[in-house]
């Protein structure tokens, strides 16, 4: 039975726990979303010419915000940088509120979206990251 391994880890890695894993699956959906919103955007298909039509954005401007959120993603990826990735990424979907509420969009499938995607990137961060939660820690 002392021969039976379960799961092996690397000397000295524990295991991820429930709530770590979760955040890595969050985290994995929020980088998802990224990686398809900036590849789209620096491909510059005809949904995102309508959308930054309807928005009143130059289409210019559509592969410079798609690199944009390529570097965001890779810092919001790395473990060293994730809390900068966060913070940039919370910038930059707030941008696209104020885009959405400007155009008196729709609130709840429009406007909001970025404030749900900000939402599940920083609750995945703060459930991977220790050093997030010492520094914010939730109090009941």
């Amino acid at each position: 039975m002392k021969d039976l391994i379960v799961m092996p880890t690397a000397p000295g890695k524990t295991p991820p726990t429930a709530p770590q894993a979760i955040g890595w699956t969050l985290t994995a959906l929020v980088g998802a979303f990224l990686a398809f919103d900036a590849s789209i955007k620096l491909l510059v298909i005809r949904p995102v010419v309508d959308a930054f039509d309807q928005i009143g954005f130059p289409i210019s401007l559509a592969r410079g915000l798609g690199a944009l959120e390529v570097v965001i993603l890779v810092l919001y990826l790395t473990p060293r940088t994730a809390v900068l990735g966060a913070v940039l990424l919370t910038g930059l979907l707030g941008g696209a509120v104020a885009s959405h509420l400007r155009l008196l969009d729709p609130l709840f499938s429009h406007i909001l979206f970025g404030v749900y995607v900000a939402v599940l990137a920083w609750g995945g961060l703060y459930l991977r990251d220790e050093g997030l939660r010492r520094l914010l820690p939730l109090r009941s």
